[in-house]
């Protein structure tokens, strides 16, 4: 079968002929139709992720058709349309991952083939409505979106969110969830242009964080500070967010693009009876619920770009150019 290989720390996407897999016991495999892009493939690629193993077929996000099953599984799967969730043995607590947890992608086989093999327990039907570019936009980003947000945030219509970094494809879920929940939702970015974006989208408004006075415009706005500020980046700037929230609010983190985060002075903290939550992914819960949400609140995932599989290395050239809104899908096969 096709499929993207990289086959050594920063070198080329190479497309190579590798074996088919077989489904084993518990497993089905898919026949995938399309696949998105994570940051989380670029800093493999770079050596940034905390696995490294070469040769390595990356990709946490897919969606296709169940050709077949392995042992154990039920025949009637086989030629179902199904979305993966990427969130491999999470474990039974919902609050947070066990020991044996992993993202699809590494060190597994990823959805960057033609063909994959998966459990079965973490394959759902694709939501009604969304073609298979659209459906492989949700896992990752979508998962990690739905649990910042509402399993670890607790957002409730009416409330007031900051969303940084607008643009990416966790961003541009959290935006679409919180909109179609009916909270207030606010974005930050170092472009204009995707600030107007997402206010055509249906954000109240935004700021640049680029600019010298950035939180005390967003004061200016909602001058009673934010109940939720869902952050990616860390970083020098993130005390500042503290600076924005009601008391009693939250931040949730999933990321640390920005670098370390600078000593706090407690008080920041308990005299803002403040909230800092980290999360990552999700449990199986939070995937069902995520797929649920989308397909009743007719949530419709923002494609930035659709690239053939072939054209991969353009693919991660447009991801690292940050020009980007809505997730980035290759597609692996007409089906």
């Amino acid at each position: 079968m096709k499929a993207i290989v990289l086959k050594e720390l920063g070198g080329a996407f190479v497309l190579d002929d590798i074996a088919k897999p077989e489904p084993g016991e518990g497993e089905v495999l898919i026949r995938i139709a399309a696949a998105a892009l994570n940051h989380r493939d670029l800093w493999i690629k770079q050596g940034k992720y905390f696995l490294k193993e070469y040769p390595c077929v990356l990709g946490s996000d897919g969606a296709g058709i169940v050709e077949s099953v392995g042992a154990g599984v039920s025949e009637e799967l086989t030629g179902n349309k199904v979305v993966i969730n990427p969130a491999l043995h999470w474990g039974p607590r919902r609050h947070g991952h066990g020991k044996d947890f992993q993202i699809l992608g590494m060190p597994t086989q990823g959805t960057f083939a033609e063909y994959i093999c998966v459990p079965a327990e973490n394959v759902y039907p694709i939501p009604i409505g969304l073609s298979f570019e659209k459906a492989a936009t949700l896992p990752l980003a979508g998962l990690t979106a739905y649990r910042a947000m509402f399993y670890r945030g607790g957002l409730k219509r009416g409330e007031k969110i900051l969303i940084t970094g607008i643009g990416g494809g966790v961003a541009s879920f959290l935006l679409s969830f919180g909109v179609k929940t009916g909270a207030l939702t606010y974005v930050s970015s170092s472009s204009q242009e995707k600030i107007q974006q997402a206010v055509s989208l249906g954000a109240m408004n935004g700021v640049l964080y680029t600019a010298e006075n950035w939180t005390d415009l967003l004061l200016e706005m909602e001058p009673e500070g934010f109940d939720l500020v869902i952050d990616s980046a860390g970083g020098p700037e993130f005390l500042q967010l503290l600076k924005l929230l009601r008391t009693g609010g939250k931040i949730v983190n999933f990321g640390g693009t920005a670098g370390k985060i600078p000593e706090m002075v407690p008080a920041q903290l308990f005299w803002k009876q403040a909230s800092i939550l980290g999360t990552t992914m999700g449990s199986p819960i939070d995937f069902e619920q995520m797929l649920s949400f989308v397909t009743e609140y007719i949530v419709t995932p923002i494609v930035d770009r659709v690239f053939p599989m072939e054209e991969v290395q353009a693919a991660f050239d447009h991801m690292q150019n940050q020009s980007q809104f809505g997730k980035i899908v290759l597609r692996i096969a007409d089906i």
